[in-house]
């Protein structure tokens, strides 16, 4: 939840780095179902729910001072109920899924290295109603 008089209601878009753009994008649309919004020459743009996206770009600088940039770890805000889901898409997909790992207040997590070597976390905390008891 945002603090009283945050101006802040989420991230509008996180972008990786990668070699291999296209090994990437079928990772993040294989295993969380995410949809492809565009392609273009050095990126390409997956949807994370529906104000979101996530960025796959090749090494080198963008415009405004952009680069593809390497994250040790995110965490995606899943629906409570679809971790399972994707620790099978995960194993299916060859992976081998830490979780879902229950923390303290009973909340779940599930953790899956992606491709590019960054650590990705699908934790279903932030879109319950009410926070655990």
């Amino acid at each position: 939840m945002n603090e009283p008089g945050s101006r802040v209601r989420g991230f509008a878009e996180l972008t990786l780095m990668a070699e291999d753009r296209q090994a990437l994008a079928s990772f993040y649309e294989e295993v969380f179902a995410m949809r492809r919004l565009s392609e273009d020459d050095d990126r390409i743009w997956v949807a994370v729910g529906d104000g979101a996206r996530l960025g796959i770009w090749s090494p080198g600088a963008k415009e405004h001072n952009d680069r593809g940039g390497r994250h040790v770890h995110f965490a995606f805000s899943v629906t409570p109920g679809t971790l399972d889901d994707i620790v099978a898409r995960a194993r299916t997909a060859g992976l081998e899924p830490e979780g879902p790992v229950r923390h303290d207040g009973g909340d779940r997590s599930t953790y899956v290295t992606d491709p590019a070597d960054n650590r990705v976390e699908a934790w279903d905390f932030y879109t319950r109603e009410t926070e655990p008891a």
